[in-house]
């Protein structure tokens, strides 16, 4: 078997598109979360608090979600 050298480095730009690639990813992520988190407090705020207590929240609870 022959031992073969390898240049390994990325093509000129390759590392900048993947950083921006990256940051447009986490930014999509943030949104998605965001907007699950939303309808979430959305959902918990249309119960009742008798609803709410049984499944151990409360009013003031529903913000920190």
């Amino acid at each position: 078997m022959a031992n073969v050298a390898v240049n390994s480095q990325a093509p000129r730009g390759a590392v900048a598109e993947f950083r921006i690639v990256n940051v447009i990813s986490s930014v999509i992520a943030s949104i998605v979360k965001w907007n699950a988190d939303r309808l979430t407090r959305k959902e918990l705020s249309k119960l009742t608090d008798a609803q709410l207590e049984d499944i151990g929240l409360t009013r003031k609870d529903i913000a920190s979600i």
